[in-house]
């Protein structure tokens, strides 16, 4: 009798294997549609603090309906995407223009282009003793712009520009569904898994919806917070300008999202920035450059001691509650799988595999070592 419980349970391992390698073939398969549902999903975690605000007005006693209210925040979130985009982009862009200015008026002669053909046939010698520079530069500019070449560059745009339109109008849509009922999500994960754990799997989203929420607005909060200290640094004490300043804080905000990497990303591009405004277009404190580069960069380190100390504790103790070596690692493993979009992904990840394992699979011991301050509630098990 033992024997046949044995062979029942493992059969029963062997379906539960064969079920879950179809799921994962068919996600694969499908995993643009995937794609869509998460994105949809961030938004609508974004969106819902936004809508829930918006449902407590009331007029005579009665809110606005619920379709209304989804839509109201759905373009808010767009118009703010929309108007940080514009506003920025042309910064930027100026700043580039004026950082390029100073080498407009610099001209090649034959001896320079003479030297620099030597120089890359020493470096690599491959390329032939008869390379030249020019020659090889407009031969490449004659392929790029052949009949061939066009026509398949036009085709690539606009299979992208489609691919993107119909992504963003999936995205949107799905968002308004999601935000006008929060509960949607729980509801879909909840029909595709057995009742015995359905309630379970239920918490498990709203815990999961509650944590993401926090982390994307605290992310959000701290992307703020490193723009204006890098903008008041900048414009007050290096005496960049306020448009200059705006772009750098700008891209050392948007690069700070990316952990470890990208706020060391952002430090370097925005003191090569301002080395290039100081020297090209001479703004800046009329200090020794040397001294100059100090000061930039003391107010970018400066701010990021603020984000190391203040912003990010705040974000991770509400979010994912998990010691830094733990997210440390987790970041070093995302980045070898994933590269950068790894990265990007890790922590909001890493928060929902913790959210599940730590309801149901809390009885094995290297998840209780991990979690150890697990909240009484997630005591289901079903492993």
């Amino acid at each position: 009798m033992e024997e046949e419980r044995t062979i029942d349970r493992l059969a029963r391992h062997i379906i539960n294997l064969g079920a879950f390698a179809i799921i994962a073939a068919l996600c694969w398969m499908f995993r643009s549609v995937l794609i869509y549902i998460i994105a949809a999903f961030v938004i609508s975690l974004i969106g819902q603090p936004i809508f829930r605000t918006l449902k407590q007005l009331t007029i005579k006693g009665h809110s606005a309906p619920d379709w209304l209210l989804s839509v109201f925040t759905l373009v808010s979130i767009i118009l703010l995407i929309v108007l940080i985009v514009t506003q920025a982009i042309p910064i930027v862009s100026g700043i580039i223009h004026d950082a390029l200015a100073m080498n407009s008026s610099i001209t090649f002669d034959r001896d320079m282009l003479d030297r620099i053909n030597e120089w890359i046939i020493s470096v690599f010698p491959g390329v032939g003793r008869d390379f030249d520079l020019m020659t090889f530069t407009l031969e490449r500019l004659k392929d790029a712009t052949s009949i061939s070449s066009v026509s398949s560059f036009l085709g690539s745009v606009a299979s992208a520009v489609a691919g993107i339109a119909i992504g963003l109008f999936s995205v949107v849509f799905i968002s308004f569904f999601f935000i006008k009922d929060e509960a949607l999500f729980g509801k879909i994960v909840g029909a595709l898994v057995p009742d015995r754990i359905e309630e379970s799997v239920g918490k498990t989203i709203l815990d999961i919806e509650m944590l993401l929420s926090r982390y994307f607005l605290g992310l959000t909060v701290e992307v703020l917070g490193v723009m204006i200290l890098d903008f008041l640094g900048l414009w007050l004490i290096a005496r960049i300008g306020v448009n200059y300043a705006i772009g750098i804080a700008f891209i050392a905000g948007i690069l700070n999202v990316v952990p470890y990497v990208g706020p060391l990303l952002g430090d370097i591009i925005g003191i090569v920035l301002c080395l290039v405004l100081k020297l090209g277009a001479g703004v800046g404190l009329d200090v020794n450059i040397w001294i100059f580069i100090l000061i930039v960069f003391a107010i970018m380190q400066g701010t990021q001691l603020v984000d190391n100390f203040i912003y990010q504790p705040l974000i991770y103790s509400t979010s994912i509650k998990a010691n830094p070596l733990e997210i440390f690692i987790v970041l070093l493993i995302a980045g070898h799988v994933g590269g950068v979009a790894g990265i990007l992904v890790a922590i909001p990840g890493y928060t929902v595999v913790r959210v599940i394992a730590s309801r149901f699979f809390y009885k094995y011991k290297p998840i209780r070592r991990l979690i150890p301050h697990r909240e009484e509630e997630n005591t289901d098990s079903v492993l």
